[in-house]
């Protein structure tokens, strides 16, 4: 076995039970990267410098196929069910057994960094993996180490092993496919096969972050972050894919600290990555100029992104492959970033929801116990063509804006992001980026300036003493003016022509969220349970 690279750890893969490997690669720059990659027929170079690779039939994360082992150690504290699905310990040894001898005379790669802005609570991290474009994604989204001599004694404390050709037999290792990420916690390890996805990787060691900080006293988020005019301007963005996290976090006017994954500890927020991930299909220039840049720069890898075999150039319009097109590179190709990766605490929360229903207004300011009840919940829709088999607006709750990340119960997160809340005063606004005038398919997108602007003067304080009115379904405070937006959307019901059929899909998207809530019931209080939106018929 040939160890390779400029900075080899004196603790080698050996000590991960990976033996007779052909080169291992350690810690190759950007460039170097590159080269193995297109070497190896792993990604194509494309006009102006980024790395266009395919991930085969996974196009996004697979669920269905993530394990946790259920070992002593952690089995009392994890929330089980059908997002932390347990996986045998035995099982996993046999499995990870099998990978051992799949991985003898190939060559691999080697990346060690950080996950953590802040030193107290950072974690080191280790991705060994069979693709050289797996390793450049990992130097892309985690903190890199620079210092020679730091990374030669480098010694990790949670390890990603990824084999995208290695695939499971389900009716031997209790998997559900030949895919599968599964998560050790006594072992400190992530196994990864059967897919190229590169996600996987991130969300895996986000996971065991939100296992860790949690038990420090930090609330670990899937957010984004950005400042205004100082580091104690700070303002936090949940939601899901496709709410607008990251292009909303990354405002030209603001500084971004990171646009996916945070911790808040008791002195402020901090990054937990290096880089961004950041969804680019149909990415207009003029509207997220930021982001649009980093699909022209060289060190940026372009997933599953079209792009012409002649000219070798790229076609953001493109959703042949997938609509799930994805961009990732390091923190610093977006100008207005902080690299530190640290702020202070927030002043403003944001819930980010795309409604294909078209019933939430587009800003409405949350009370303590709609806040708690709208996390828990954690909703937004999916709308027809992104996902097969939906034909119409779909619901879809994600308890904390994360659930498929978060080990332990929702409810520890809540305490504690309720906790933050009070003692730093910080205000929470739900936003709807999603669909006005009517439900996906009659009403049209809401427009990304409106919602900029309309984020803009709820973080300026433009919006602490306006006139406002309370939404009869949702209770919500809505703002009667926001200087630069038509007032007429400002209230969901005014937008529809027929305001009966607001109130039936209203009434009918209250239910849907009582429905769902019910899995919390028992755990909140009484006034957070009766924070939730009732089904109803309007004040006329």
């Amino acid at each position: 076995m040939q160890n390779v690279g400029p900075h080899i750890s004196e603790y080698g893969i050996e000590n991960h039970g990976i033996t007779n490997a052909e080169t291992v690669y350690w810690n190759l720059p950007t460039p170097m990267l590159y080269e193995e990659a297109i070497r190896r027929r792993e990604g194509a170079l494309t006009h102006l410098g980024p790395l266009v690779i395919r991930t085969g039939d996974h196009t996004g994360r697979s669920p269905n196929d993530r394990f946790v082992v259920k070992e002593s150690a952690t089995q009392d504290d994890l929330w089980w069910g059908k997002i932390n699905s347990p996986f045998d310990q035995t099982k996993f040894d046999d499995l990870f057994r099998r990978m051992r001898s799949y991985s003898q005379h190939r060559d691999l790669f080697v990346f060690d960094g950080y996950v953590g802005a802040d030193e107290r609570y950072r974690r080191k991290v280790r991705v060994i993996a069979e693709k050289a474009s797996l390793v450049l994604f990992a130097r892309n989204m985690f903190i890199r180490e620079f210092n020679g001599e730091k990374l030669r004694a480098f010694k990790p404390d949670f390890t990603v092993i990824d084999m995208p050709s290695f695939h499971a037999i389900a009716e031997e290792d209790g998997t559900r496919s030949q895919t599968f990420i599964i998560l050790n916690f006594a072992k400190k390890l992530v196994l990864i096969g059967g897919t190229a996805y590169s996600g996987e990787i991130k969300k895996s060691i986000f996971s065991a972050m939100n296992y860790i900080l949690p038990k420090m006293g930090v609330m670990s988020m899937h957010c984004s972050a950005n400042y205004g005019v100082d580091k104690n301007d700070v303002a936090l963005f949940f939601g899901l894919s496709g709410t607008g996290k990251t292009t909303l976090s990354a405002d030209p006017t603001r500084t971004l600290i990171g646009d996916d994954e945070h911790g808040w500890s008791e002195d402020g927020i901090f990054n937990l990555e290096g880089g961004c991930y950041a969804k680019v299909i149909k990415l207009d220039p003029k509207g997220e100029p930021e982001i649009y840049a980093t699909t022209r720069r060289f060190g940026t890898i372009l997933e599953n992104v079209a792009y012409d075999a002649k000219t070798r150039r790229v076609d953001l319009n493109d959703a042949s492959l997938t609509e799930n097109t994805r961009a990732s590179y390091p923190i610093t190709h977006i100008a207005n970033a902080d690299p530190s990766g640290i702020a202070g605490h927030p002043k403003h929360i944001v819930f980010l929801t795309a409604d294909a229903f078209g019933v939430l207004p587009p800003i409405s300011k949350l009370n303590k116990e709609q806040t708690m009840y709208h996390f828990l919940s954690g909703y937004t829709a999916r709308v027809a063509g992104t996902e097969r088999g939906v034909t119409e607006p779909k619901p879809v709750f994600s308890a904390c804006f994360g659930a498929p990340f978060m080990p332990l119960h929702p409810g520890v997160y809540a305490e504690l992001l309720g906790k933050k809340i009070d003692e730093h005063q910080a205000q929470v606004w739900l936003v709807n980026t999603g669909w006005t005038g009517g439900p996906y398919g009659v009403g049209s997108r809401m427009k990304l300036e409106y919602t900029r602007r309309m984020i803009s003067a709820a973080l300026s304080g433009e919006l602490d003493n306006v006139k406002t009115v309370v939404d009869p379904f949702f209770g919500f405070e809505i703002p009667v003016e926001v200087e630069g937006i038509p007032s007429e959307i400002l209230t969901p019901r005014n937008t529809w022509p027929d305001a009966e059929a607001y109130d039936a899909q209203a009434s009918s998207l209250a239910e849907m969220f009582a429905e769902n809530f019910k899995q919390f019931e028992s755990d909140v209080s009484e006034a957070i349970a009766a924070a939730g939106p009732q089904a109803r018929v309007a004040v006329r």
